[in-house]
């Protein structure tokens, strides 16, 4: 359907004080500051795990030295999706259109790709703990269970489910210290983010800014000030559901087939004014180590 005189009759009259709503606040993006960005040419990306050696054995005087083979795990793949989302003006509405409305509309559908970008990409963790969006070997992204390729299981999510707080803080980086590789070894990964939603905010400014522990009465100090950086994402939708990103090195990875691209054409015979944006993307995540989380204590 296109934007016509006979629908949009009060843009023609030069009578209105203000025409609001097509302008809110600039958003800041989000999701490249926790995914790593890559282009493709690709339909569907594919990835495969394997694993490294073992612990190294001794070798006897004499002896010969022990061979053994790297493991192959899981093959992951995912394919681009494409997004588009346009607007027609006929030639009559362009001509009298009285405040220059349909020239911010492109903004308007530009903000509407953005949307999707960060919706898509803050789903990986909102979708987190749901066993219906597993990666490739087979869990969700947080589980107490995930499958190692030499045998045995890792968990990058508490035991127990917990809020946000110094214990639960305390206890996800000590068992973020004890993932072990697909080989068995000691990962020795570090954290790299707190993630939480806007819900969170204080209490995340409580835990890592606060001079002393804000849950003891005894004037302790805050081991936790200053420990590590955290973001707040507007668009995670569980108020009480919490991140840490890692620095494993397969991390979240957002792929780019088509950036964001904006055209306009002209109809030659109706002489309509055709706008469009079509985007092309597939965000993931490959190693589960990347993240440690908790879904809160009202979902334990």
């Amino acid at each position: 359907m296109a934007m016509e005189t006979g629908n949009f009759g009060q843009l023609l009259e030069p009578a209105l004080n203000e025409i609001w709503g097509l302008n809110p606040a600039s958003y800041k993006e989000e999701y490249s500051k926790i995914f790593t960005v890559k282009n493709s040419k690709k339909q569907t990306e594919h990835t495969l795990n394997m694993s490294g050696f073992g612990t190294m054995p001794s070798k006897a005087q004499g002896s010969g030295v022990t061979y053994a083979e790297p493991l192959q795990g899981f093959k992951h793949s995912v394919s681009h999706t494409t997004f588009a989302l346009g607007f027609i003006v006929t030639k009559e509405m362009y001509m009298f259109e009285q405040y220059q409305i349909i020239n911010m509309l492109p903004k308007a559908l530009r903000l509407s790709g953005i949307d999707r970008v960060e919706t898509d990409a803050a789903n990986i963790l909102n979708r987190a703990f749901n066993s219906s969006y597993t990666g490739g070997d087979g869990k969700e992204l947080c589980a107490t269970d995930h499958p190692a390729v030499s045998g045995g299981t890792f968990r990058n999510e508490l035991f127990t489910a917990a809020d946000l707080s110094m214990t639960s803080l305390e206890q996800a980086l000590i068992d973020i210290q004890a993932m072990t590789t697909e080989a068995g070894l000691k990962g020795k990964y570090k954290p790299v983010r707190l993630i939480c939603p806007k819900e969170l905010e204080w209490t995340v400014s409580q835990l890592l800014k606060s001079e002393k522990d804000p849950g003891n009465a005894n004037n302790a100090i805050n081991p936790a000030k200053g420990l590590l950086p955290s973001l707040k994402m507007q668009w995670l939708t569980d108020p009480d559901a919490w991140y840490i990103q890692t620095d494993a090195p397969s991390n979240l990875v957002f792929y780019w087939a088509r950036r964001p691209d904006f055209t306009r054409d002209n109809d030659f015979d109706t002489e309509n004014a055709k706008f469009k944006e079509v985007q092309t993307y597939v965000c993931t995540w490959d190693d589960p180590r990347a993240i440690f989380g908790s879904p809160g204590a009202a979902e334990g």
